[in-house]
């Protein structure tokens, strides 16, 4: 719980520092600019407050980690997908996707921490505990975070733990370790495609190489 809360104040942080120039700049999710990525941020702080009022008395039926499934890379053919950059450019104003960013940010961040970690909550078909659900969700944070500064060095990136408890749980989803020799944001950027990995990674990789990338939804 409290990975989560950091992940997601230093991810929102880090919009807050954006320049209204950096909003135009490409992001680290192919075919997204960073106020598309931002966008998909609002959505993501909806689907997090739903999910935290969804109680449910079902068994669970996944944890932190069979939360995410591979799925194949994705085409922009995905109705979602496509609708992200429509509504990212109707917000015109950068300083308003910033303010409604940090409006339901807020929020989110405040049913995180009042949620109960042993509440069952249901989102995507599945069933799962509350902590679960925000401890998958460091994932994401951490992944966006590192694709909303792909190209912008000077904003700040995820936090250091943050990062190692991503790694941490990319390779339990692989059900492998990345090699030592990767940093804790080279093991996430190649491993979920975001970036080809030199000759000399692919040779460290071994045999994980041939099944990466892993893209998770």
């Amino acid at each position: 719980m409290d990975l989560f809360s950091r992940s997601w104040t230093a991810l929102r942080a880090a919009v807050d520092a954006l320049a209204d120039e950096d909003f135009a700049q490409p992001s680290g999710c192919a075919g997204w600019l960073v106020r598309d990525l931002v966008c998909h941020l609002v959505i993501d702080a909806q689907d997090v407050l739903i999910t935290l009022v969804t109680p449910t008395d079902g068994e669970p039926t996944a944890d932190a980690t069979t939360y995410w499934e591979l799925v194949d890379p994705p085409t922009g053919d995905d109705p979602l997908d496509a609708l992200i950059p429509r509504l990212a450019a109707a917000y015109g104003d950068p300083g308003l996707l910033k303010f409604h960013l940090d409006d339901l940010g807020s929020a989110a961040g405040r049913a995180a921490e009042l949620a109960d970690p042993s509440v069952r909550v249901a989102t995507k078909d599945v069933v799962l505990t509350a902590g679960d659900y925000l401890t998958a969700y460091l994932m994401e944070w951490t992944l966006h975070h590192l694709d909303l500064v792909a190209h912008l060095p000077s904003i700040a990136g995820p936090p250091a733990d943050t990062l190692a408890a991503a790694r941490t749980a990319l390779e339990e989803i692989a059900g492998a370790a990345f090699p030592t020799s990767f940093s804790d944001a080279d093991a996430l950027l190649v491993g979920t495609g975001r970036r080809t990995p030199t000759p000399a990674e692919q040779a460290a990789l071994g045999d994980l190489a041939a099944r990466l990338p892993l893209v998770l939804g």
